[in-house]
């Protein structure tokens, strides 16, 4: 596995780490100013601040879950993507019933003049996941 793969292997795990423990500014800090987020039913997403206010807005209620399985990474000099499989729980903080999506999601990541690696384009696939008895 090279440097670079590494890398990108370990922004993923720190964004997962940073949400679980809500923390926004090392989250903002893994994506380029530019980032544009696609989701299912939704007009794209543009830019980091768009995304700090909705997960600043999700977090004063709720927190974050999320495990997510790394299953390829492809680098192209300072471009790379990567695939992989995510789950995301939402859960209530005052207690309730959570909510869960999982599916897939393709990113493409641009490494910065220094040398670190942001999220520039997420796809993210999720579809919510039905609770058996519910």
């Amino acid at each position: 596995m090279s440097q670079d793969e590494r890398a990108i292997r370990q922004l993923i795990a720190t964004w997962l780490r940073a949400s679980r423990d809500g923390d926004i500014e090392q989250v903002l800090a893994l994506m380029a100013p530019d980032v544009l987020f696609l989701v299912p039913g939704q007009e794209p997403m543009l830019g980091r601040e768009t995304f700090a206010d909705g997960l600043r807005g999700l977090l004063r209620t709720q927190r974050i879950e999320a495990d997510s399985e790394v299953e390829e990474v492809v680098v192209a000099g300072d471009m790379a993507y990567c695939r992989t499989r995510l789950s995301v729980r939402i859960v209530p903080a005052q207690g309730g019933a959570a909510t869960q999506r999982a599916g897939h999601t393709l990113s493409i990541l641009r490494k910065g003049a220094d040398g670190a690696w942001r999220l520039t384009r997420d796809a993210n696939l999720l579809m919510p996941v039905e609770t058996p008895g519910v």
